[in-house]
């Protein structure tokens, strides 16, 4: 038998003999380690025979890792892992387990409302005769994208002029991000926040484990309560408040004198709910005398209003996990947060650009 013409390793420059010595040194997976390793030996001299015998490989291997890596170079060195147990589920079963679970179980005639883990398996058991472990459904649901989520409400709009409110304020919103609205007029969004009262309230922090923060617990609503009127100034993003023991429409009108000071110039565009203090005739009076435009949302459409996000934003870190002995210490926490909130403050410039409340075919009235 004809003996084979020995093979060798292209010649290699610099940069690349020290990545070679660098992957043999380094490597973790042992088939990269071993084709680097027969490679740096046909670098040195050593023959395809002498090679394979230093890694315990045949002198066949030896040379097809090393024609590999002349065509390849060093993506060569990589194993091409393939082949593996096919999947003991195929798309058809794993379309049908998607498909139960997002199916309300009282639509199978089952007794609950929804569906825990282990019941979907039983469930899958005993109709569809699907035989599968609580785990593998978890990996099935969650490669398909569905996850286990809170049901939330909505209140859909019955207002029939919805599309034109809601077109309104967007536009102002708009507008006031593109600085297209007249010299000195700003858009400013104004609600009430709370009733304020003195209570422990849940909330959510960093604790060892199994070691969270106890609150204590109370049925007693001691101490009144306090009512934040505020608003959102677009232009700078900044939050001006008052707190008060009440909010009828003369607290309304006090903090719109306060608004009208602090912006003497240009009109004022107030977005706001449709509680029954904005529309006194004593406000509208007044607003049509000092150049303000209540704006108002469509019933059932308060998150429309800017300032919902920043109320969000207020309860999550100065009221969820807090216990305030009095209004004082309470009003307090408030007034700190503010103030960091308004240092940290930037124009207030994309409102759900991407939301479906964008599209000119968007039906108010479904969720």
């Amino acid at each position: 038998m004809a003996r084979q013409p020995e093979v060798f390793v292209r010649d290699l420059d610099p940069a690349e003999a020290q990545r070679l010595v660098k992957i043999t040194r380094t490597a973790r997976d042992r088939v990269r380690l071993r084709r680097a390793g027969i490679v740096l030996a046909s670098v040195q001299g050593r023959t395809a025979t002498e090679a394979a015998a230093m890694f315990a490989a045949t002198p066949q291997y030896a040379r097809e890792v090393i024609h590999a890596f002349n065509d390849k170079g060093f993506a060569a060195l990589d194993p091409k892992w393939s082949g593996g147990r096919p999947p003991k589920f195929g798309p058809h079963t794993r379309e049908l387990i998607c498909r139960v679970a997002r199916t309300p179980p009282q639509q199978v005639g089952l007794p609950f409302t929804t569906w825990s883990l282990s019941k979907l398996v039983e469930h899958l058991r005993e109709r569809h005769r699907v035989e599968i472990s609580t785990d593998t459904v978890r990996r099935v649901l969650r490669a398909a994208g569905v996850r286990w989520q809170a049901t939330k409400t909505w209140k859909a709009s019955n207002d029939p002029q919805f599309a034109q409110k809601m077109a309104r304020i967007l536009d102002l919103y708009d507008r006031s991000a593109a600085g297209q609205l007249t010299s000195g007029a700003r858009v400013i969004c104004v609600d009430e926040f709370g009733p304020l009262n003195l209570q422990p309230r849940p909330g959510r922090g960093w604790f060892p484990t199994r070691g969270p923060a106890r609150l204590r617990a109370t049925y007693n609503r001691y101490g009144g309560v306090r009512h934040m009127l505020a608003g959102l100034d677009l232009a700078s993003g900044q939050l001006f408040y008052r707190l008060r023991d009440r909010k009828r429409w003369q607290e309304f009108l006090a903090f719109l004198r306060q608004l009208r000071t602090r912006f003497p110039r240009g009109r004022l565009h107030i977005i706001c709910d449709n509680f029954s203090p904005h529309r006194k005739a004593e406000v509208a009076d007044w607003c049509n005398d000092h150049d303000v435009e209540l704006v108002f949302t469509p019933t059932y459409a308060s998150w429309l209003n800017w300032i919902e996000s920043e109320f969000t934003a207020l309860r999550y870190f100065t009221l969820d996990g807090s216990d305030y002995p009095s209004h004082t210490a309470q009003e307090a926490a408030i007034a700190g947060y503010v103030r960091w909130a308004n240092r940290h403050a930037r124009p207030k410039k994309r409102f759900a650009p991407e939301s479906r409340i964008r599209r000119p075919d968007y039906l108010p009235n479904v969720a």
